[in-house]
């Protein structure tokens, strides 16, 4: 019947999971097919339209709109009317880190080209561009006032300094001898930038003398996975000279001065830093949830207070480069914790890479430059530190397969009476001097050192683009076979050979497991461990393959010990004496710990209730 019970079963799972993946992908090639129509309509009617229109009337509502535009230009600019007009004029300047584009719309950072980090089509990883913004007004005259970048300002030579920092200066100026100057200096080996911000007649420039500065930063895939990037995409902020973040929540404001604010993505970021602090405001975050290449948008409004003056200067730092723990902790105070090494429910995980995880790594890839053998290495470390609580557990787990006939002598004994059967199974183990859950501390250990690793691989920019085996990135997930159609629960539209191999190795340990432990009459039970690694295929092939790696090893190691100490190291002859002698002890049937009392007098109390029920039933 069991056998029956075992290939019915099986066959059962079989069939659904076809069932299920072929349900997938005909509802995958439905949706696509109806987008497509969809697309083909609003094209035609798109083509339709264009033909209505003639091409004299487009060219003149295009001239009267760049007309319409110029006048409006003109009455904002007030007493700066020469920079109301004027053509864009890009300039770079150069580090061995960095490629800045400045431009004199605005007189500000239009975009920055990383020199050390490549996308997935070669080129530089991008940081800024047409769609990011960051602009204050001025008043431009008594009745009116514009923002800085719909202004053009009137930028410098680049200026080379004795300590090797370059500099160069975007400048307003009116009639009146009213200035704006933004002067810029980039420092060799670093990602930070010094933004001075110098008013000549402050007074009359700003309102209330206050800097109402305007933040608007969209983030731009650089990885292979949107969708995974965007889940690990957020906002980071200090106020109050105390890290924070939001990423589920989509607002939030501000009540202490802020430090410094953030767009955040899985490995690099572009950071606003007021050495002043902000005085207040409010942030919007905005997750996209399309398949589009855009991540999310940052919008923030923020107030800075001007000391009072007619010359003031506003120092502002800008920082665009990647989410290295190394650089970040050298920047501004709390930059570092935009690396998620653990936060919240998991923040108990932080210490653990940092003061543990972190160092022995680096360690390790001082002399190991593929960082996959890194890996390996780092694997062998944990479960060598591990290994006294993981022997006390195979004790255990060796002590139990000893006891193994008595507890199926007492199941045959004991038949339907669970309670009866639990009340003897304890006393055999409190005689035996067995610990039933010791077999339980590796899969408890397995929890934290899970975590600390799942938050030091997705946060480890040196994993990113470093090839392994068949893995051409550490930092993803790696491909053996692409899908016509995508799966749920994380599982995408690929195959990952590196999961493959630690859902393998995840299920012999199930089966060597189930092999040393008394029989479950329970089938929910019985299969329980088997669920587990058919589980983790889905939510494991999305991860980065360091950790599927690791995953991997860890297993590896954990069989190969397992068959180690229990068939060279653990004599079971040797224990069942050992037991024996144990249970013959008078204190071996006196002494119980705390739980196991517990645990007995719940066990005869619901004895005496199904006893007493029963005896009811009997009269009745």
């Amino acid at each position: 019947m069991n056998s029956s019970f075992d290939k019915n079963t099986i066959i059962g799972f079989v069939l659904l999971f076809v069932l299920f993946i072929a349900f997938f992908w005909y509802s995958n090639k439905s949706q696509q097919f109806a987008m497509q129509q969809e697309k083909r309509k609003q094209d035609s009617i798109a083509r339709i339209e264009a033909l209505k229109a003639k091409p004299t009337d487009l060219a003149a509502a295009h001239l009267d709109s760049l007309k319409r535009d110029s006048t409006s230009r003109v009455s904002t600019a007030g007493n700066f009317t020469s920079a109301a007009l004027g053509t864009e004029q890009l300039v770079s300047v150069e580090n061995k880190l960095m490629k800045v584009t400045f431009t004199n719309k605005g007189g500000k950072v239009k975009y920055v080209d990383l020199k050390n980090y490549h996308t997935k089509d070669g080129g530089y990883v991008r940081l800024g561009g047409d769609n990011d913004n960051l602009s204050y007004n001025i008043n431009t005259s008594n009745n009116s006032a514009a923002a800085n970048d719909q202004l053009f300002f009137t930028a410098s030579a680049v200026q080379q300094n004795t300590d090797g920092s370059q500099q160069i200066s975007f400048s307003l100026k009116d009639s009146s001898g009213k200035a704006v100057v933004h002067q810029y200096t980039i420092r060799p080996d670093e990602y930070m930038i010094d933004w001075n911000i110098h008013l000549v007649g402050a007074g009359q420039l700003l309102t209330a003398s206050t800097l109402n500065m305007q933040i608007k930063q969209q983030m731009i895939q650089q990885e292979r996975s949107s969708q995974y990037e965007r889940r690990t995409s957020n906002v980071c902020f200090s106020e109050g000279n105390e890290f924070d973040y939001i990423s589920a929540k989509n607002q939030h404001k501000f009540e202490k001065p802020v430090q410094w604010i953030a767009a955040v993505q899985q490995f690099f970021n572009t950071a606003v830093i007021a050495k002043n602090s902000f005085s207040g405001g409010e942030l919007q975050w905005l997750r996209a949830t399309d398949t589009t290449q855009v991540l999310g948008d940052v919008n923030a409004s923020l107030q800075l207070k001007v000391p009072a003056g007619n010359e003031v200067n506003i120092p502002m730092q800008l920082y665009f480069g990647p989410n290295d723990y190394k650089v970040l902790k050298n920047e501004a105070p709390g930059m570092d914790k935009i690396v998620n090494l653990g936060r919240d429910a998991y923040s108990f995980v932080r210490p653990i890479n940092k003061y543990v995880i972190m160092p022995v790594f680096d360690f390790f890839t001082g002399f190991v430059k593929n960082l996959g053998w890194a890996i390996l290495l780092l694997t062998v470390f944990i479960r060598l530190v591990t290994s006294p609580l993981t022997y006390s557990s195979y004790l255990s787990g060796a002590k139990m397969k000893v006891l193994r006939p008595e507890l199926d002598g007492l199941k045959k004994k004991f038949g339907a009476d669970q309670q009866g059967y639990a009340m003897e199974q304890m006393k055999l183990f409190r005689e035996a001097g067995v610990n039933p859950l010791g077999g339980c501390i590796p899969a408890l250990l397995q929890i934290p050192i899970f975590f600390a690793l799942y938050s030091f691989f997705n946060s480890n920019i040196a994993l990113r683009g470093q090839s392994f085996l068949w893995s051409h990135d550490l930092s993803s997930y790696d491909v053996i076979a692409k899908l016509p159609f995508s799966l749920p629960l994380g599982f995408g539209d690929h195959i990952s050979l590196f999961t493959i191999t630690a859902v393998l190795t995840s299920f012999f340990i199930s089966i060597y497991n189930m092999a040393s432990t008394p029989t479950q009459d329970n089938p929910a039970m019985k299969y329980m461990p088997y669920i587990f690694p058919f589980m983790m295929l889905f939510f494991f092939n999305g991860l980065p393959s360091a950790l599927t790696w690791y995953y991997t090893v860890s297993n590896s190691l954990t069989l190969l010990l397992q068959f180690i100490i229990q068939r060279y190291i653990i004599d079971h002859d040797k224990i069942l004496a050992g037991i024996e002698e144990k249970r013959k002890s008078p204190k071996a049937k006196k002494s119980q710990s705390k739980w196991q009392e517990r645990y007995q007098q719940m066990m005869e109390s619901q004895k005496k209730l199904q006893e007493l029920k029963n005896k009811n039933q009997n009269k009745g």
